[in-house]
């Protein structure tokens, strides 16, 4: 094991290439891999064995299993469910708190800032969480918070950071892009280029429709909607609701006209809807 581990080592002072792509010889490619999955070599192959063992097996008692072996290779506060077929990347970087959910095909991808998801936060079908955070940004990782929903086939991408406060709902198939690429240089490869990664901040009680697309840079205030297809390309104020490409402000959320709607209703003998 030493052995392996000082031959993949072997070269770590040099120079990372730009895009992160690994060199052509077989060490260097091998050493790109085991480092994108894991926190190092002996760790990656305790993952795998936990993986081999624990990630397949059905049913309530799979979940069970998880939630006891799993604590060897990640941080769990609580007991947290996590169904068959997840994919986990740098584990000891992953906090998961009591009552999450992690359900079938969820890809989580952590770096050294890690991802953390709150208590009683679902993680739906093909959900991805990624923070391949290979340039050593220091705002790089994924925070939700408690009772949030992140629907099916949501991408999100935090190299820039990316924090969601407590009762969230993120509807299917929406990404949120922490992360841009420079293109300022006609004369380079964008690929060459290197990144910006401002972060993305989601406050409390907000949703955010299906299909939608949050640009890095962005925060949306606390309780407001994002429409469904909508491409945000700068902030939202709270208790407000957007929508369109680019997303503009359609209306504002205001308490008072909802209690004047209903008092209205009831004078008329109405009942609301």
């Amino acid at each position: 094991m030493a052995e392996l581990r000082d031959w993949l080592s072997h070269g770590d002072a040099e120079e990372a290439p730009q895009d992160a792509r690994p060199r052509s010889s077989v060490r260097e490619r091998l050493r790109f891999y085991v480092h994108a999955q894991s926190t190092g070599v002996a760790a990656h192959i305790f993952e795998q064995l936990v993986f081999a063992v624990c990630s397949w097996l059905p049913g309530v008692p799979g979940v069970a299993l998880r939630a006891l072996a799993y604590r060897l290779i990640l941080h769990m506060r609580g007991w947290a469910a996590i169904e068959p077929g997840v994919r986990i990347c740098q584990a000891a970087n992953l906090t998961l708190h009591d009552g999450a959910y992690i359900d079938h095909g969820v890809y989580l991808h952590a770096c050294p800032a890690g991802i953390e998801i709150g208590a009683n936060t679902y993680v739906m079908h093909r959900a991805e969480l990624h923070v391949y955070n290979f340039r050593n940004l220091e705002q790089s990782g994924i925070w939700v918070g408690r009772n949030c929903i992140i629907g099916e086939y949501s991408v999100l991408r935090g190299q820039g950071g990316i924090v969601i406060g407590d009762n969230v709902i993120i509807a299917p198939h929406v990404q949120i892009m922490a992360v841009d690429h420079v293109f300022d240089d006609p004369t380079r490869p964008i690929l060459e280029q290197g990144l910006r990664a401002f972060g993305i901040t989601i406050e409390d009680d907000a949703w955010i429709g299906a299909g939608a697309i949050i640009l890095d840079g962005v925060r949306i205030g606390r309780g407001a909607v994002v429409g469904a297809g909508a491409v945000v390309t700068r902030d939202v104020a709270p208790h407000t609701v957007v929508a369109g490409v680019p997303a503009r402000l359609v209306r504002r959320i205001q308490r008072q006209r909802a209690a004047t709607r209903q008092a209205a209703s009831a004078r008329e003998g109405v009942r609301p809807r």
